[in-house]
């Protein structure tokens, strides 16, 4: 049997506290911050992908941000598995199969917000950041809660 680390333990022993407390907690703030690394760096790539698509290879722009964030999200996986909720008890397949059920919920909501912005005439790499960052503050609190179940 594996050993617990001590932010693993640690939400254990708040699983019976508010989501607010179990988000505001030490444990919270360090995935938070974790995750923020991992995010940032993947929207980059995220970002540089869809510049490449766009300019480039001329797809699309909707089209293309929804691949970015596809191939961004499964980056973002490998490293919330290995890093950020290092520990979780959830397998592989299943923990993949609820990110993507997640990364469709952020996609669509990114695509739609992504798609309302450009249209009323915002640049689209400006569009997606903003975007990302609504989307992004939600899909982290999925994962947390519901997913790796580390908050």
């Amino acid at each position: 049997m594996r050993s617990l680390s001590p932010l693993l333990a640690e939400a254990r022993a708040h699983r019976g506290s508010s989501l607010a407390q179990r988000l505001f907690s030490r444990r919270g703030g360090t995935l938070f911050v974790r995750n923020t690394i991992v995010s940032t760096f993947v929207f980059l790539l995220g970002l540089a992908l869809l510049w490449l698509l766009v300019e480039r290879l001329g797809v699309p722009k909707v089209r293309a941000v929804a691949l970015s964030f596809l191939v961004s999200n499964s980056v973002h996986y490998a490293f919330g598995r290995t890093w950020i909720y290092k520990g979780t008890e959830r397998r592989l397949v299943p923990g993949y199969a609820f990110f993507l059920i997640n990364a469709v919920v952020g996609l669509g909501a990114t695509v739609g917000l992504f798609a309302a912005f450009v249209e009323i005439g915002m640049h689209y790499l400006l569009a997606r950041v903003i975007a990302s960052v609504f989307v992004g503050l939600g899909l982290f609190v999925l994962n947390a809660v519901f997913n790796f179940r580390s908050l």
